[in-house]
Parts: structure tokens; C-alpha cells; sequence
């Protein structure tokens, strides 16, 4: 019965990484959510705890590359010597908006961590660009109004297009300026790639902060999500090559901690294979929803989150700014819950 909990956790941890890796409300606020009611880090170890949040990522993350391989494969026979030519240019934009989180993250990311992951960071983080998301949004609409009256554009019309709204379709005054990854400049990408770098903050949310310092740049709101999408491969997949490289040190250089065995190798591998079937279909979604919605439902989500953590951060642990994922005082509750459960069951059976 106790191993079946510890999937049923392994089997939520992936649904959750699935969707909220590629919303802008942070993966990192959730986990620790649910850390703070599992205690995954209590029954299987603090070390495959961080170890196992870190390697779900490359389920979710595979999925990015099958959802958008045509447009980022520069090698098929099908598309002309152009096209991959801009493919081309795309990895380059990728790579160069790539190299400041990179290099940061490389030097100062356990710095950063034992510095600022904690409930009051993490609740702060979604709190603020929570409001950054509702001022862009607000800003946006108020732009529409203008252009709207200042060109008399007809709203109604745009109803009938395949793609919803599409201003740059009706006047020569658009609300968005960048419409697709080709538009993009090097340039506009290093900025990007800049703004990620507050993603090494917890809490901010890699995909939200891209997407904002996009939208400020006036990228349109699929441009700059399939962008931000775009950055998530290396980042992922370099996040969680180091994280396996330390993991392996620790386990046979250090002797730090134990080595995984195979129930926690089910564990990861359970967890791996929902965040990519849940990623899959949220990816495929987010993309349909740019076409008629906003950010700002995002925003409002962010700032409730916030304010939930910081209720956790005062009233269950008392203020205490150690306390985070390593220290969680209701996770023994569960802990007891689970124990109890366990033992009637075993009563029942007798």
C-alpha cells in the first residue's frame, strides 16, 4: 500500500509538471505546494527529491521538441534549401538567447537556490510578475481601444477569421509588431534571453518572464509563447544533465548519498511519461487559447498562488525562512495520515 501512495504522488507530480511548466505560473510555486502536503523529500530522500523534479522536466520537454519538430528540424528533404536555412537561423536565435540564464545558471544556480528557494521568495516572485502580467494586458487593451478608434476598426469582422482576432489585417497601425520567430531579431532574442535569467529566481517562472520581456517588445501572444516553448529545450535539457551529473557524483565520487534503486527508477520513469502525455496536450491547447485570450486569467492565478504561500510561509511555518522544500512540517501530518490509513486497511483485512 505504501509503494501504490508513492506512485499515486509520482502520477500527480507529473500532471502537474505537465501543465504548469508551459503555462507563465510556475512550476517551482506548484512543486513546492506539493511538497508541502506529500513529503515526497520525507519518504524518499531530500537528494532523489531534487533529483526527480529536475528529470520529469525532460518528459515534459520532449514533448516541446515532437510538437514543434517540423518547424525546428533543419535537416528534411521536404522543405526547400530557404526554409532550412531560417530553421537555421532559428537555432541561432535559440542559442544565443540561450547563453545568459546558461552561463549564470552554471556558475551561481546553487548559490541562487540556497540563497532564494523558500516560500517568501517564491510567493513574492508570483505575486509580482503576476501584476507585471495583468499591467501588460491592461496596456494592450488600452492600445486596442486607441487603435481601434483612431482606424474605426471593424471589430465585427474579425469574427470571421480562421484565427480570430488579427489587427494588422484591418489597419496599418498593428497592436502587435513581431507576428512570427523569422520577424525576430538576434538582437531581440539576447533581451530575451536576459529576462530569463530572472527565471534562476524561484518562483518567477522561466516561460513568464520570456513571455513578458516578448510582449514588451510587442511580439504578438503566440509569437511570443512558441519562443519562449523554443528556449525550454536547452534549458531543460542542460538543467537536467547537470543535475544528473551531480546526482551521480554525490553517488560515486562523494559517497554524499545513495545511489537510486529501482522503485525510485519507477518513480522517475512513472512521473517522466505523465508529464509528457499531460505537456503534449497542454502545449496544443495553450497554442489554440493565444489565438483568442490574454495573459491575464495567467496574472490572477499568480497572485492567488502567492498569497497561498504566504499564508503557508506565516501560519504553518511560523515565518520561518528555512523552511522550504527540505523543511515542511505538514508533510509529517501526511506522513501520519498515510500510516493510519495503512494500518486500518491491514485491520480490515485481518
Amino acid at each position: 500500500m505504501e509503494s501504490f501512495i508513492e506512485i499515486l504522488k509520482a502520477i500527480v507530480f507529473g500532471v502537474v509538471e505537465g501543465i504548469t511548466e508551459w503555462l507563465p505560473i510556475s512550476s517551482t510555486g506548484h512543486m513546492i505546494v506539493l511538497e508541502q502536503f506529500f513529503g515526497f523529500s520525507n519518504t524518499q530522500g531530500k537528494a532523489f527529491f531534487d533529483l526527480f523534479i529536475v528529470i520529469i522536466q525532460l518528459g515534459a520537454i520532449i514533448a516541446v521538441v515532437i510538437s514543434f519538430f517540423k518547424e525546428l528540424w533543419p535537416f528534411s528533404t521536404r522543405k526547400s534549401r530557404t526554409q532550412n536555412r531560417e530553421i537555421w537561423n532559428t537555432w541561432a536565435k535559440i542559442l544565443i538567447a540561450s547563453i545568459p540564464a546558461g552561463v549564470i545558471g552554471l556558475l551561481f544556480d546553487d548559490a541562487l537556490n540556497d540563497a532564494l528557494y523558500n516560500y517568501l521568495t517564491v510567493a513574492i516572485t508570483l505575486i509580482v510578475y503576476g501584476i507585471i502580467f495583468i499591467v501588460i494586458e491592461f496596456f494592450l487593451r488600452q492600445r486596442a481601444i486607441h487603435i481601434r478608434q483612431r482606424y474605426h476598426l471593424n471589430v465585427e469582422s474579425s469574427t470571421t477569421h480562421p484565427d480570430g482576432f488579427n489587427e494588422s489585417h484591418y489597419t496599418n497601425y498593428p497592436l502587435f509588431n513581431i507576428r512570427s520567430i523569422k520577424q525576430i531579431s538576434y538582437q531581440m532574442a539576447l533581451i530575451i534571453g536576459l529576462a530569463q535569467m530572472l527565471a534562476l529566481i524561484p518562483g518567477t517562472s522561466r516561460s513568464g518572464v520570456t513571455i513578458c520581456a516578448a510582449l514588451l517588445m510587442s511580439f504578438d501572444r503566440k509569437t511570443a509563447a512558441k519562443f519562449s516553448f523554443y528556449l525550454s529545450i536547452p534549458a531543460m535539457f542542460g538543467g537536467s544533465i547537470i543535475k544528473s551529473l551531480i546526482f551521480a557524483k554525490n553517488v560515486f565520487i562523494d559517497n554524499s548519498v545513495a545511489p537510486l534503486n529501482g522503485f525510485q527508477f519507477l518513480l522517475i520513469t512513472i512521473a517522466s511519461i505523465v508529464a509528457f502525455a499531460v505537456s503534449f496536450v497542454v502545449i496544443s491547447f495553450f497554442m489554440k487559447m493565444l489565438r483568442t485570450k490574454t495573459f491575464m486569467s495567467f496574472g490572477v492565478y499568480r497572485i492567488i498562488l502567492g498569497i497561498a504561500l504566504l499564508l503557508i510561509f506565516f501560519v504553518v511555518n511560523h515565518g520561518d525562512i528555512r523552511a522550504g522544500i527540505e523543511a515542511i512540517s505538514t508533510s509529517d501530518a501526511m506522513i501520519n495520515l498515510e500510516q493510519t490509513f495503512v494500518a486500518n486497511i491491514h485491520c480490515l483485512n485481518n
